[in-house]
């Protein structure tokens, strides 16, 4: 066996396990909490009174502006000084939240206007609530609106998981990084990890697609009904 494929195969057992224990739940768990963040965010912009949607407007104008390492920076080593403490992964997290939450809300506020205004009347008209509205007939149709940029968002939240090696988190791009500071082939490891990160996009992008397939039979089912 060829040395090079020697060293990617005894390195794949340690790069799966920081892609399981690290990357893929700070994924899942950055993607959800900013979805939900995205959400609120978009409602505000959209409903809420002047100094609510004001105060939206400016976060994502923050977020939006500023490079993502720079946010993850500022949280893990310039949060200290004001004796803010953080761990890697809880400070990796806030950071990656706040990023999705702000490019997330703007997907979800397109959606949501997508979404043509006599929709909104005739949920009114039966009775429901502004809640009830937003829940039972808009969301829904929005929802389909916004799966694929918001799968885009989350294939792309799995590369940039890589920036948590800035700030010490031990997932797959830095367990690359130790690795090749003990057996300097950069290359070959480097590669390896670009080829497990093109594998989970390419699982996630086969996902995406059977999901936009599925909401477009839904989105047909509910236009055949009105």
């Amino acid at each position: 066996m060829p040395p090079w494929l020697q060293l990617m195969q005894e390195s794949l057992a340690p790069l799966l396990w920081a892609a399981l224990v690290f990357t893929i739940p700070l994924t899942l768990a950055s993607f959800v909490l900013g979805l939900a963040l995205g959400l609120l965010t978009a409602v505000a912009r959209l409903f809420a009174p002047r100094p609510l949607s004001d105060i939206a407007r400016f976060y994502v104008w923050v977020i939006r502006g500023t490079p993502l390492l720079v946010q993850l920076f500022v949280i893990f080593y310039g949060l200290p000084s004001l004796g803010i403490l953080l761990d890697a992964f809880p400070a990796a997290l806030i950071g990656f939240t706040l990023n999705v939450g702000a490019y997330s809300s703007e997907i979800v506020r397109a959606a949501i206007s997508a979404v043509p205004r006599g929709q909104w009347e005739a949920a009114y008209s039966i009775g429901m609530s502004w809640s009830q509205a937003m829940r039972r007939t808009v969301l829904p149709q929005a929802t389909r609106v916004a799966i694929p940029p918001l799968s885009n968002t989350f294939i792309s939240l799995v590369k940039d998981t890589s920036l948590a090696a800035a700030v010490t988190v031990p997932e797959l791009f830095q367990t690359a990084q130790r690795i090749v500071a003990t057996t300097y082939e950069p290359l070959i490891l480097y590669i390896e990890a670009a080829l497990i990160y093109l594998a989970l996009s390419s699982v996630l992008s086969s996902l995406q697609v059977r999901l936009e397939r599925r909401f477009a039979r839904y989105g047909g089912f509910l236009e055949a009904r009105t």
